[in-house]
């Protein structure tokens, strides 16, 4: 796909990312979702970007332009615009960057059952935006918009009769959250409330300029949640991306959990044998070990949310039982709950295990991995080729496994590393994995230096 990456499409926001461009993207959905998939109506919705109002109303005059009443439900994390979606049975258009840095913003696809767009749909929408073949309304059948109240409030009432309320509210727990300024501040610090936890807050205030951390949750953006835990004894951290669908954590001694470490823990609380669980092609040994222990299954497909559900469903239509899915970046699907990844739903998760012991020890026995990422920005798609094709000739050189489903993973047996282009932002990302750090970082520098030589030769 050209547009629609492995999570939406993304881009700077008023230059790669412009009201026009939205536009077109609504004018393409609208046509489509208009065409008996959808009815005649669409909800919009949006995280707390400074330029998510603008985007929005681009959207919200596009989808209008062809024919569709809009529901506009102002800020929403992601998973709570997709339970508006299945409530109601409606479309909806989130505009959301998700995890990318502030001056960037996006839009993503629901589907009227909840779940983002398979590849399949989302290519028949590309499609008809490449081609401009847009329905037009006339002027009096134009779409009408309406504001819709009440759709957090509804979302937080769907995510605690789902929870274990008994267990996590005896346990009285102590939760440091940090939401990242992002739409899970209006959202998640209630819901842990009422999950009967004493609830702290760092980065807690809706703002899309992101001041006090970027909105990715990863460990140097955290250290504000880390000095929190230690400083008012919480029992576990939690953190969000800025569209509230992850959830990462920190154990109560302020210290960092990895997120395939959480993975791991969770999918052991759910697998038995039998079962099949899907991840991306950058799985951790930790998610694999546990498998094995199990006697389930790993399938594995490329990073990305929308190409994990297209497997999930695809496993689920067979008969097979997922009870638990998704990456090590905080990125967890419970498909029997909804098909969507949902931080504060997967913190809920994460407490029922901490409500029976302390976090360091749920995490204990995937403890001994090593994870080190590092990114190799490009200007050009000149850079970016010359890169992969080194990334290629890596591999070749190497008596290593090859895995070419997404990028190049190499696995030495007692170690892994990974060379992808990021499919949001103008990366080529390098993950490895080892028991050993130094082993990890030396991965890591030869991978890292193979394409850095590559780019700096065009």
């Amino acid at each position: 796909m050209q547009v629609f990456g492995s999570s939406g499409t993304r881009g700077v926001a008023n230059e790669e990312l412009t009201p026009a461009f939205v536009l077109r993207v609504a004018k393409a959905a609208g046509t489509t979702w208009g065409d008996g998939h959808g009815g005649d109506r669409v909800a919009i919705a949006r995280d707390t970007r400074h330029t998510g109002r603008m985007l929005a109303d681009a959207a919200a005059s596009g989808l209008a332009s062809t024919g569709i009443d809009v529901d506009r439900l102002g800020i929403v994390p992601t998973p709570g615009a997709q339970a508006y979606a299945e409530r109601e049975g409606v479309p909806v258009v989130v505009i959301t960057a998700s995890h990318n840095p502030p001056p960037y913003n996006g839009v993503k696809l629901i589907g009227s059952d909840g779940v983002e767009l398979s590849v399949t749909d989302l290519e028949t929408i590309e499609e008809t935006l490449l081609t401009e073949s847009f329905a037009v309304a006339s002027w009096d059948e134009t779409g009408r918009v309406r504001e819709i109240d009440g759709v957090r409030r509804e979302y937080v009432d769907e995510l605690l009769a789902a929870s274990d309320q008994e267990s996590i509210a005896d346990a009285d727990l102590t939760v440091a959250l940090d939401p990242g300024h992002g739409a899970g501040s209006l959202t998640s610090p209630e819901f842990f409330r009422k999950l009967g936890c004493r609830v702290v807050t760092v980065n807690a205030q809706p703002d899309g300029h992101f001041p006090g951390r970027d909105p990715e949750p990863v460990p140097n953006n955290l250290a504000d949640l880390g000095r929190l835990v230690r400083a008012t004894d919480a029992d576990v951290g939690i953190a969000h991306d800025g569209d509230a669908d992850r959830a990462i954590f920190f154990d109560e001694n302020g210290d960092y959990v990895e997120g395939d470490a959480t993975l791991a823990a969770l999918a052991a609380a759910e697998l038995e044998a039998g079962d099949t669980t899907v991840s991306a092609v950058n799985v951790s040994q930790r998610l694999v070990d546990v498998v094995t222990q199990a006697g389930a299954e790993l399938e594995l497909t490329p990073i990305g949310s929308t190409n994990i559900i297209t497997r999930i469903e695809e496993l689920e239509a067979n008969g097979e039982r997922v009870p638990v899915a998704g990456e090590g970046n905080g990125g967890i699907f419970f498909p029997h709950y909804r098909l969507s990844r949902d931080g504060a739903y997967t913190a809920a998760r994460f407490l029922e295990l901490v409500a029976e012991r302390p976090v360091s020890e749920i995490v204990a026995p995937f403890d001994g991995y090593v994870n080190v990422r590092r990114n190799v920005a490009y200007e050009s798609t000149a850079e970016r080729d010359a890169m992969l094709d080194a990334a290629a000739n890596h591999a070749q050189s190497s008596d290593a496994e090859l895995n070419t489903r997404d990028g190049y993973r190499l696995d030495h047996g007692d170690a892994w590393v990974l060379a992808r282009p990021s499919g949001t932002e103008p990366l080529v990302r390098i993950y490895a994995e080892a028991r050993d750090g130094d082993r990890a970082e030396e991965l890591v520098d030869d991978m890292y230096d193979a394409l850095a030589d590559a780019k700096a030769d065009v």
